[in-house]
């Protein structure tokens, strides 16, 4: 049984009715603003760099060591949704989180700079416990529509903080970006200490058990590994294409760091696939939506080839269908992972989400250096390459 409880029915398993519309949308954006506290940095990096001291090739360890936290954070923190009340969770590493962007706005040093990036993505695991604290409140038959209208929140927070972040910056300096988000913040915070229900798993154990628990998850659910190869693949390809888009726009294009913001808000377009993604997987359209999302990735990155006067509007093209397919992806595979144990939903996010920032990582630290080294023409090389394996990959597993 589903182990949702409230302060009016302590101990009792939700009805089986959807979440109101209002809670829904208070999901979405809570979920949205905390996770944009990940991705403030990646279109500023060449803005930062000079002011810490840190070279250009270095740049996009910044981005790097804030999705390394985070797979750290997805790993350690956020099994514990399935053993402590969720709503203090969220509080705690809320508050974690604005205080490290304050850190980062102040730091002038590049060893604290790079510290309190590794602690920003380490305290910005509470999103990760939000979504599957509204698995547990959605009814079965409607919980891939749910999962996906928060999705939907979560993904427009990714999105839209790197216009938001570029036209912050260009307008009042790069710092402010960091205090506007800690202000952003400490308001969710007060959301949630407001509005989201209270939740006491009914796993009992100790932290070293839920934590060896993760192996026994991991080994024993083959849908698991598959979604987390396949995820962890396509993430790495995002990150590698917007961690590299904005060196390619100023050094190739000369956009400004406002014309920036605005090439990234095309990338928000990829948001609405959320939602489809979820109400397709409550049909039973799993497999193949996530055929036709990965096949998406692969030729996304294509558009990127044609230069000229009109390679800007390409490059657009690609950021809208490499969001939609990903997003869309992510979705199916969280709505295949939530079915697979009711009662360990928090640590199946957990190694689920660990796989897909650990390949967001890597595709964010090697895009510097393959940009420098062999140019645009290789990160559509390397990114439509991790889209085909991950393509690969599910098509030997359905095959078997």
């Amino acid at each position: 049984m589903e182990s949702t409880t409230s302060p009016l029915t302590p101990g009792a398993a939700p009805a089986p009715v959807p979440m109101a519309g209002a809670l829904v949308a208070l999901f979405s954006l809570c979920a949205g603003v905390l996770v944009a506290n990940l991705y403030y940095a990646q279109p500023i990096i060449e803005m930062i760099a000079p002011t810490v001291r840190l070279s250009a090739q270095s740049a996009s360890v910044i981005v790097s060591l804030t999705q390394i936290g985070y797979a750290v954070g997805l790993f350690f923190l956020v099994p514990l949704a399935d053993l402590h009340e969720n709503r203090r969770l969220l509080l705690i590493s809320g508050v974690a989180a604005a205080i490290s962007l304050v850190g980062a706005a102040t730091a002038s040093q590049p060893g604290l700079f790079l510290l309190v990036s590794l602690l920003l993505g380490l305290s910005s695991v509470s999103v990760q416990i939000l979504i599957p604290l509204a698995a547990h409140l959605a009814p079965e038959a409607l919980r891939g529509r749910t999962v996906g209208t928060i999705m939907g929140g979560l993904l427009s927070g990714i999105l839209l903080s790197r216009p938001l972040s570029s036209l912050l910056a260009q307008a009042f300096g790069w710092r402010a970006v960091f205090f506007i988000a800690a202000a952003m913040t400490l308001a969710t915070v007060a959301i949630i200490a407001a509005t989201i229900p209270r939740r006491m798993p009914e796993h009992r154990g100790t932290y070293g058990g839920l934590l060896v628990s993760l192996w026994h998850l991991f080994t024993r659910y083959a849908v698991l590994r598959q979604r987390s190869l396949y995820q962890a693949l396509l993430f790495a390809a995002f990150s590698l294409f917007w961690t590299a888009a904005p060196l390619e726009l100023v050094s190739h294009y000369g956009l400004s760091q406002s014309q920036i913001g605005v090439f990234a808000l095309v990338g928000a377009l990829g948001a609405v696939a959320a939602p489809i993604a979820g109400r397709l997987a409550d049909s039973g359209y799993t497999r193949i939506a996530s055929y036709l999302a990965m096949i998406a990735a692969v030729i996304s990155f294509l558009p990127g080839l044609v230069g000229g006067t009109g390679g800007v509007y390409w490059l657009a093209l690609t950021g809208i269908v490499l969001d939609f397919a990903v997003q869309m992806n992510m979705v199916l595979g969280q709505r295949a992972i939530y079915a697979l144990d009711a009662t360990s939903r928090g640590r199946l996010n957990a190694l689920y989400m660990t796989a897909i920032f650990a390949g967001g990582a890597v595709g964010s630290a090697v895009a510097s250096v393959l940009y420098t080294h062999i140019g645009w023409s290789g990160i559509v090389a390397t990114g439509s390459g991790l889209a085909l394996v991950s393509l690969l990959a599910m098509a030997l597993a359905s095959r078997r």
